[in-house]
């Protein structure tokens, strides 16, 4: 674990290079940080700002001390609080060494105070307190605790509160939610997803709070939590799903969304991550779903967001037997293959629509036939020679490759002339590559040069007698 310094510890060196050294501001920053990197010690939760020392290296008084100690005051609401909250939430959008700084100072306390104060009486603080909590809790979920989650929810709950108010509660609770398991499962216990779902019909016209809430929803699936041994990720979207009754709503809204696809991919994007079923899998199909996603991806292939999530949810629906022989018949496997011709210098639309390839051949022989006939193994084979160094590209790519050639050996030969051999083996040096990259050459039948795991000798290993 690196070392670390406190942001004093750092400001003491810095005055002492003044004004034993002479140096000026920045040179004594500098040296500073030269001489704490050079001893291994990790910096960056370290303020550097040089307009925060005086000539002779004493720290001043930083403004955003003197606007939480205003904030701090008990008293009747005053003209300058807007001032100081605007100023609390530009320095948290600094970046996250700001924001740790500001958080060292009580303010996630402070804020949290004032909320409350302005919730119901004053719509314009309250708004401003939220918009700098979003800032103060980006990438710091730890500062929640169970008083400000009672708030939270609070306001998300009241149905007094207008469009702008419920949008940024909801993004507030986003925030929190980030990275962080605990916070994830305070929210649900407290009923977030049935209020969730409840800001998505009542807000169903509005493109800005169902991307809010759809986003929010992700969220709750997530397992990103390195803290946590496992998470509860596939139990909240069964929630959001059986309780929540989300596919149904999520769909309702794309074919009501008439006007313009512009946010299907943030619809889209939602609807992969709750498919985790093989029955939700084919609610999206009964519900229309799968025509609807379709007809989207088709109307939309020159759109990188749509197109992109669009492979994200046809794979994860292919999961579905039945459903990946519907895809393929709908002529999914030439609307893949279109969106990586078009969109062939985009890494994450060309890992994507490998990974939807190799999904829809899964158990599917017949569909191997229809690649190749749609200049399949040309397209993958493009995508690993335009993106050499990127290992999802190229991982995906050797699934796709593998997955065609598994069941259909005839095919090996038009992969081998287009040169699939040598990109392979390129690709068998990017990290995590190597198992896919053995697999797609041996069904090729191409050399494979195997490794031996265990190089021991008979008898070298100690026996015990029980």
């Amino acid at each position: 674990m690196a070392k670390q310094v406190s942001q004093e510890t750092f400001d003491d060196v810095v005055k002492e290079n003044i004004q034993e050294f002479e140096m000026t501001i920045e040179e004594a920053i500098n040296d500073t940080v030269q001489q704490f990197e050079s001893q291994g010690v990790n910096l960056a939760m370290i303020i550097r700002d040089p307009s925060l020392y005086s000539a002779d290296g004493e720290k001043l008084f930083h403004p955003v001390i003197a606007a939480l100690n205003a904030l701090s005051l008990d008293g009747e609401i005053s003209d300058t609080d807007h001032k100081d909250l605007e100023l609390v939430q530009n320095e948290c959008d600094i970046d996250l060494t700001h924001r740790c700084f500001v958080g060292k100072n009580d303010a996630y306390s402070i804020l949290l105070k004032k909320l409350k104060k302005y919730n119901g009486v004053h719509k314009d603080l309250m708004l401003k307190t939220m918009k700098a909590l979003c800032s103060l809790c980006n990438g710091q979920p730890d500062l929640l605790n169970e008083e400000g989650a009672e708030e939270f929810m609070a306001i998300l709950k009241d149905e007094n509160n207008d469009e702008s108010v419920t949008q940024l509660i909801v993004t507030l609770i986003r925030m929190n939610c980030i990275k962080h398991e605990m916070n994830r499962r305070m929210f649900v216990k407290k009923d977030l997803i049935k209020e969730l779902v409840r800001v998505l019909i009542l807000y169903k016209s509005s493109p800005a709070t169902v991307k809010e809430v759809a986003f929010g929803l992700r969220v709750l699936t997530q397992d990103d939590d390195l803290r946590v041994p496992f998470g509860s990720a596939h139990e909240n979207a069964k929630q959001i799903v059986i309780e929540g009754d989300a596919l149904r709503q999520l769909i309702d809204i794309c074919k009501g969304s008439n006007q313009t696809f512009f946010y299907h991919a943030e619809l889209f994007s939602t609807l992969s991550k709750l498919v985790v079923r093989d029955e939700f899998c084919q609610e999206v199909r009964d519900l229309g779903g799968l025509d609807l996603i379709l007809k989207s991806f088709q109307t939309n292939l020159t759109h990188k967001g749509i197109a992109r999530q669009a492979l994200t949810v046809l794979k994860a629906l292919a999961g579905n037997d039945d459903i990946k022989i519907a895809i393929v018949k709908a002529g999914g496997v030439q609307l893949v293959l279109a969106a990586m011709t078009q969109h062939q210098g985009n890494a994450q639309i060309c890992a994507a629509g490998c990974l939807a390839i190799a999904t829809f051949l899964l158990r599917q022989p017949d569909n191997c036939s229809i690649v190749v006939e749609n200049n399949g193994h040309h397209v993958i084979l493009q995508a690993m020679k335009v993106h050499p160094t990127d290992a999802t590209v190229q991982k995906q790519a050797c699934m796709a490759i593998r997955n065609v050639v598994a069941r259909t050996r005839d095919l090996c030969g038009l992969f081998v002339e287009l040169g699939a051999e040598e990109l392979i083996g390129r690709a068998r040096q990017l990290p995590g590559c190597e198992d896919e990259g053995k697999a797609a050459l041996r069904d090729l039948g191409c050399q494979v040069d195997l490794k031996e795991r265990w190089t021991g000798e008979k008898g070298s290993l100690s026996q015990t007698a029980y």
